[in-house]
C-alpha cells in the first residue's frame, strides 16, 4: 500500500477545506466575539491546535496503512479527522463568553477576563478529552442507556439553529454571495453531481464566493470585503507551548461548565465510534478502542498546549473512500493544518477570504446533522426527536434576545441586566424569558432528558420513564440543568438547586406513576412504521 496515491489530493481537499474554514470561524470568533488579543490566538491557540491536528492525522494515515498491509490492500482509508463544528459554537457561546462576562461583572479588567475565558475554554477541552479517553472503555454501555435519538436530537437542534439557521440570517444579509454559494452546495451535495475532472465542489464554492465577494467590493456594493480589516496575525515562526497546563490551577471551571463538557464528551464518544461503524460498514475495520483513545489524547494535547477546542473524528470516510483517498491524505491534511498554524498564514488568508465566501458549506454542515436525527432513528421516534429540540431552540432564542438586548445597550454599567428585565420581556414582548433562560442553561442534558423520556412512553418502557424523569429532577437539583442567575453583563449558568422545575418533574413522575396505577387499563401502540405492535 503506496502513502500518497492521486485520490488522495482529492481527500486533502475535501478534508482540508473542512478544516479551513473551522479555523477561520474560530479566529473570527476569538477576535470579534470574544475579543482576544491578537497575541493570544496566534502565540497560543493555534500553534496547540496544529499539533494536535498533526499528531491525530498521523496516527489515522499510518493505522490505515498498517491496516492495509496486515490485510494485503491497497483500498484502505484513514479515517478524517479535525476540528469540529459544534465545540467551536459551544465552548465559545457557552463557556468562554459566560466566563468572560462574569469576570467582567466582578470587577476585572478586559485583559484579566480574556484570560479567565480561555482558561475555561483550555479547562473544558481537557475534561472532553478526558471524557474521550475513559469512554473508550463504556462507550458500548453509553450507548445502551441513552438512545440514540436523545443523542441525536441535541445534535440537530445545532445544526439547524445555531449553524443552518445563524448562518442562513448572515448569507441573506449578503445575498449576491450568500443565496447563489448555498444554492450552489446544496446542489454540489446533495444533488448527487459528478464534476468534470474531479474537481471538488468546494473549490468552486470558495472561489465563486471570493470572487463575487471582491467584485460587489469593487462596485461599491453590499460586500463583507468592507470588513476584512485584517486580523492582525503577521507571518512568522510560531511555536507551541504548555500553555494550557497552567490553566489547571482552576479545576473549579470544569464543575462549573460540567453542564456543557460532560454532554460535548459523551457526544464526541458516540460520534465517534458511529464514525468507525461507517468505516467498518466499507470495508475498513479499524480497532474501535485504539481509535477511540487516540482521539481523547489529541484534544488532551490540544487543552495541554493551549488550545480551547477539542480535535474529533469526522462522519464521513464513505466518502472519502469514493473518491479514491486512502492513507495520505490524512497525513497531508495533518501537515498543511499545522504549516498554516504554526506559520500564521492564517492571518494572510484571512486579509483576503471573508467567511461568508464559504460559509454555504457551514450551512450544509448544519442541514446534514439536523436531517440524520430524522433519518437514523426509528420512524416511530420522530415525536421524540422534535420534543428534543425545544430546549436548543430556547438556548437559540435565549442567545439572538441577548444579542438584540447588547444591541441597545443592555449589559453595561449604565444599563446592566435585572430581574425586572424578565417582567418587561414577558409583560410586553409576550416573551416567557424566565422559561427561555431556564431552558438555555444546561440544554444539552434536557434535550437528552426530554427525548429519552418520550422514547421511553413511545417503547412502552415505563421503568427507563420514571429514571428519565428522575434523572431530570436531580439534575435539576444540582443546579446542571435550568438554574441561572442575572448579573450585570450577562444572564449564565450557575449551580444550585432548581426548585421550581425540580418540583415539576417530581410532580410529573408522582402524577404519572398514580394515573398508570389507577386509570390505565392496558397500553396500546398507534402504528407509525409498523416496528411495534400489540
Amino acid at each position: 500500500m503506496r502513502w500518497i496515491v492521486k485520490g488522495d489530493f482529492d481527500g486533502l481537499f475535501g478534508l482540508g477545506l473542512n478544516n479551513f474554514i473551522n479555523f477561520l470561524l474560530i479566529i473570527n470568533l476569538s477576535l470579534f466575539v470574544l475579543g482576544f488579543s491578537v497575541e493570544l490566538v496566534v502565540e497560543r491557540i493555534l500553534p496547540a491546535m496544529g499539533v494536535a491536528i498533526l499528531f491525530g492525522n498521523v496516527f489515522y494515515g499510518w493505522q490505515a496503512r498498517r491496516l492495509g498491509l496486515r490485510l494485503g490492500r491497497d483500498d484502505v482509508t484513514a479515517l478524517p479527522y479535525g476540528i469540529n463544528l459544534l465545540p467551536i459554537f459551544f465552548f465559545i457561546f457557552y463557556v468562554m463568553l459566560p466566563a468572560q462576562q462574569i469576570a467582567l461583572s466582578s470587577g476585572m479588567s478586559k485583559a484579566e477576563a480574556d484570560v479567565i475565558a480561555w482558561k475555561a475554554g483550555v479547562i473544558a477541552c481537557i475534561g472532553s478529552g478526558l471524557i474521550e479517553v475513559f469512554g473508550s472503555f463504556f462507550v458500548h454501555h453509553i450507548r445502551k442507556v441513552a438512545p440514540r435519538a436523545a443523542l441525536l436530537s441535541a445534535l440537530a437542534v445545532i445544526g439547524i439553529f445555531f449553524i443552518g439557521a445563524d448562518y442562513c440570517f448572515r448569507a441573506y444579509a449578503f445575498p449576491a454571495i450568500g443565496v447563489p454559494t448555498l444554492l450552489l452546495t446544496l446542489y454540489f451535495y446533495y444533488g448527487g453531481v459528478r464534476l468534470k475532472w474531479n474537481l471538488p465542489g468546494g473549490l468552486i464554492i470558495l472561489v465563486v464566493g471570493v470572487a463575487i465577494a471582491w467584485i460587489t467590493h469593487a462596485m461599491g456594493l453590499n460586500s463583507p470585503v468592507a470588513g476584512l480589516t485584517g486580523t492582525g496575525l503577521e507571518l512568522g515562526v510560531y511555536l507551541p507551548g504548555a500553555y494550557g497546563l497552567g490553566a489547571l490551577g482552576a479545576l473549579g471551571e470544569m464543575i462549573a461548565y460540567a453542564a456543557i463538557i460532560l454532554p460535548m464528551g459523551l457526544i464526541n464518544v458516540v460520534g465517534s465510534m458511529q464514525a468507525i461503524e461507517s468505516a467498518a460498514a466499507a470495508g475498513d475495520d479499524f480497532a474501535p478502542r485504539e481509535t477511540l483513545v487516540v482521539n481523547g489524547v489529541g484534544s488532551l494535547i490540544a487543552g495541554g498546549l493551549g488550545s480551547p477546542f477539542p480535535t474529533t473524528l469526522y462522519i464521513g470516510h464513505l466518502g472519502m473512500k469514493q473518491i479514491g483517498a486512502r492513507a495520505g491524505y490524512s497525513v497531508m491534511n495533518g501537515v498543511a493544518m499545522a504549516l498554516l498554524c504554526l506559520t500564521g498564514s492564517f492571518g494572510l488568508i484571512a486579509r483576503y477570504v471573508p467567511i461568508e465566501a464559504g460559509m454555504a458549506i457551514l450551512i450544509w454542515v448544519g442541514f446534514t446533522i439536523g436531517a440524520q436525527a430524522f433519518q437514523a432513528v426509528p420512524r416511530r421516534h420522530a415525536p421524540a426527536v422534535i420534543a428534543g429540540l425545544i430546549p436548543g431552540i430556547g438556548a437559540f432564542t435565549a442567545l439572538i434576545s441577548k444579542r438584540i438586548l447588547g444591541a441597545v445597550g443592555y449589559g453595561t454599567p449604565e444599563q446592566p441586566y435585572g430581574p425586572e428585565l424578565f417582567t418587561d420581556l414577558t409583560a410586553k414582548g409576550n416573551l416567557y424569558a424566565e422559561g427561555v433562560f431556564a431552558l438555555e442553561q444546561g440544554w444539552l442534558y434536557c434535550s437528552i432528558v426530554l427525548t429519552a423520556a418520550m422514547v421511553a412512553i413511545i417503547d412502552r418502557k415505563f421503568t427507563a420513564l420514571m429514571g428519565w424523569l428522575a434523572g431530570g429532577a436531580g439534575l435539576a437539583a444540582i443546579g446542571i440543568i435550568h438554574h441561572y442567575r442575572v448579573i450585570d453583563r450577562d444572564i449564565t449558568t450557575a449551580l444550585g438547586p432548581a426548585w421550581p422545575w425540580v418540583s415539576g418533574y417530581l410532580l410529573a413522575l408522582i402524577l404519572l406513576a398514580l394515573v398508570r396505577w389507577l386509570f390505565v387499563s392496558g397500553e396500546t401502540v398507534e402504528l407509525v412504521s409498523g416496528e411495534l405492535k400489540d
